[in-house]
């Protein structure tokens, strides 16, 4: 591995793989797992090698998706070519991912940090993975992830979702609240610990991303893994997401942006 790249065991079970600035996460049982998330460009060399470490190089059974934002898709499709395991992603999200629909732009005007100026450059258009993705289930149920459900968790993208182990009370939010502030490239790159809103300049419905968190608080996690940051968990956990929704006005809703609701920060 590079100095971009670290692996984590977060639990015995969740392998958090932080890849340049975003995380992508791998849940094993045994020698089957399954891949959530799919990281930055270049990602499926780092998860050939960790399959090659870790599970004698047998492919995922599944790939299940947080949303299609370019850096949570980034091994594809080269990872395809190299294992045929099925995508999973919420119905709102495959527009997105069959080269239907580009996403909405990102918008620099949220201000917030250099990340957030820069992310005009940010690619938001689709990526075509064909018959190879397909809705979640209707029952919420995770494939390859016994004993997990998925939970719609809208705002930064239109089919957001995450994913929840009960017994354990594990969280998975992908980028419906994430741990740095992605916004500045000096917390992306360093890691700064900061309980924070959906990374501001790549989400355009506050009112469902505010709703998303407190569904997501709701379940009282007690270990969280985002797709910016480190992990949280126990009491820091539980009081950063209710710090969080109480300041949300004022810590997470940008002060001006093409997606701010109108009436607010006026």
């Amino acid at each position: 591995m590079s100095l971009a790249v670290s692996v984590e065991d977060v639990t015995p079970d969740l392998i958090r793989v932080r890849h340049y600035i975003a995380n992508f996460y791998i849940w094993h049982t045994g020698g089957a797992w399954v891949l959530i998330d799919a990281g930055m460009a270049g990602a499926d060399d780092v998860v050939a090698r960790i399959a090659a470490d870790r599970f004698g190089g047998a492919g995922p059974e599944a790939i299940v998706l947080t949303h299609g934002h370019f850096d949570h898709i980034g091994a594809f499709p080269a990872i395809l070519e190299r294992w045929p395991a099925p995508v999973y992603a919420h119905p709102a999200e495959l527009p997105y991912l069959t080269g239907q629909a580009a996403y909405p732009p990102p918008d620099p005007s949220v201000g917030k940090g250099l990340m957030a100026m820069m992310s005009f450059v940010f690619p938001n258009d689709p990526i075509d993975l064909g018959d190879r993705v397909q809705p979640l289930p209707e029952d919420g149920s995770v494939p390859g992830m016994a004993g997990w459900r998925w939970i719609f968790t809208p705002g930064h993208a239109p089919g957001h979702v995450s994913f929840f182990q009960t017994a354990g009370r594990l969280l998975v939010a992908g980028d419906a609240f994430v741990t740095t502030k992605q916004e500045s490239v000096y917390s992306a790159l360093t890691q700064k610990r900061e309980i924070n809103g959906p990374p501001a300049y790549f989400t355009p419905d506050w009112i469902a991303a505010r709703r998303s968190i407190e569904r997501l608080a709701e379940l009282r996690p007690e270990l969280a893994v985002t797709g910016h940051g480190e992990p949280f968990a126990g009491r820091e956990l539980a009081d950063g997401l209710s710090a969080l929704l109480a300041d949300f006005d004022d810590r997470v809703l940008p002060a001006q942006g093409r997606y701010v609701p109108d009436g607010h920060h006026t």
